[in-house]
């Protein structure tokens, strides 16, 4: 105990860009930690045994173990293993090794899907440069050499996510003091950190990521580079991007994830005119946000359907208002929105992928916005009947509720969904007339006192 506080001490004092871990891993007893097997996938218990009767390592690692000692229950559980992708193949009939950048192996059962890994080894012993490669900025371009336990913990980003479970003796494997960590709700990156968000900027958003949704602090020299280091996401593909989007935005801790990607200004390389809105002051864009965010971790509490879609409406919502004031007033309302609404999403998908399935559903949010309340006539009740009319009006009540002045449209939409058909004539019946527009009179095709020549 005395030796820890000490170590923990020293540490305190060590400058930041110098790391030193144990050669050989702390190993944490059965009776010393809180995981048991029957809070595993059996899946991934099945995997670890075969690997270890063909003669290899095996340890889950990763978010399954973390999240099991901090009393979640997760599902999905990840394996390391010194066995190469190959013979990890070769074990497992159902086994696929997918990517280049990073080979690893899908072992699949049914629905479940356990990710297996090769133990991999820091790039300066890299030999081959076909296995290693970086980028100018330091980014990791393929990551495929292989090594031992201790080289695989090092090469973990946050201490918490290298954490080792052994089926020998049922122990944990520390190497990086994560249980400390663990215990002091820390998120810390291993190794330097600005190096290591070099090599995957991703990281950057990692990092946030999991301090909101374990509720951790984020240890001060991991956070300290962030900021600066944040247009390092633009040499991410958009495909990536939007993928991590999906992680940060339906986890299920959308509200405390936003917040933090504001305080390390993370959300400028995802959204960047939205971020630039939000920086100039624009108070309803951070509350419509604010709802948005918790409305999805509600529906998703509840285990209610959730879309992309909606959360892009909302997110690109504020820039969208700025595009359709710089449209021609004299056109069509529809004809502006849809050169608005095309404008914004070619800025957005230069930074973010957006699958055809939901800009097509996000587009058709923002246009029904236009629609509701065009409602005399039988207007209004064809509009209840569009697929996307429950989301529209979802999106209607937040606009509202973050302080949009929308003419008291909520209440209106919502008294006429539930009202009886004599009430809803009643309705139609108060509304303003719409003025039917002007007819121009023609003027005459010629001048019929001209002689003719």
């Amino acid at each position: 105990m005395f030796t820890r506080v000490i170590r923990s001490i020293n540490n305190l004092f060590k400058s930041p860009n110098h790391f030193e871990y144990p050669e050989e891993a702390r190993v944490i007893p059965r009776d010393q930690h809180s995981i048991s097997r029957k809070q595993i996938s059996r899946s991934a218990l099945k995997v670890m045994k075969i690997l270890n009767e063909g003669g290899f390592e095996a340890y889950l690692v990763g978010g399954g173990v973390r999240d099991t000692l901090l009393g979640g229950n997760p599902k999905d559980f990840d394996v390391a293993t010194d066995a190469t992708p190959e013979q990890v193949r070769k074990l497992f009939r159902s086994a696929r090794i997918i990517g280049r950048r990073f080979r690893i192996v899908h072992v699949r059962f049914g629905r479940e899907i356990i990710e297996v890994t090769t133990f991999r080894a820091n790039h300066d012993s890299a030999a081959n440069s076909t296995e290693s490669r970086q980028s100018k900025e330091g980014m990791l371009l393929r990551d495929n050499v292989f090594g031992d336990l201790r080289s695989d913990a090092l090469r973990r980003d946050f201490t918490v996510n290298a954490l080792y479970y052994s089926l020998d003796g049922f122990t944990l494997h520390d190497y990086t003091d994560g249980m400390s960590d663990l215990e002091n709700r820390l998120i810390r990156m291993i190794g330097d950190p600005q190096t290591r968000y070099q090599e995957d900027p991703v990281r950057l958003l990692r990092a946030a990521r999991f301090a909101a949704k374990l509720d951790f602090d984020i240890e001060p020299n991991t956070a300290a580079p962030i900021k600066e280091l944040a247009p390092l996401l633009e040499n991410i593909s958009s495909a990536r991007l939007f993928d991590e989007c999906l992680k940060l935005f339906l986890g299920g801790y959308a509200t405390a994830t936003f917040k933090r990607l504001c305080e390390y200004e993370l959300l400028t390389p995802l959204f960047p005119a939205t971020a630039k809105r939000l920086q100039d002051g624009e108070s309803i864009d951070q509350a419509l946000l604010e709802r948005v965010m918790q409305n999805t971790d509600r529906r998703l509490a509840n285990e209610q359907r959730v879309t992309p879609a909606f959360i892009l409406a909302a997110l690109l919502w504020g820039p969208l208002q700025d595009a359709l004031a710089q449209q021609d007033s004299k056109s069509p309302p529809a004809m502006r929105m849809h050169k608005a609404s095309q404008q914004v999403i070619d800025a957005q998908l230069k930074h973010t992928a957006i699958p055809k399935r939901f800009l097509i559903t996000m587009r058709e949010i923002w246009d029904l916005q236009g629609r509701l309340p065009m409602r005399s006539g039988k207007r209004a009740l064809r509009l209840m009947e569009h697929k996307r009319f429950r989301a529209a009006y979802d999106f209607l009540l937040l606009r509202e509720a973050a302080g949009e002045d929308c003419q008291g449209l909520g209440c209106w939409w919502t008294e006429f969904q539930d009202a009886t058909e004599e009430r809803q004539t009643e309705m139609l019946e108060a509304l303003p007339k719409p003025k039917r527009p002007r007819r121009r009179r023609r003027k005459p095709s010629g001048n019929s006192d001209k002689p003719a020549s």
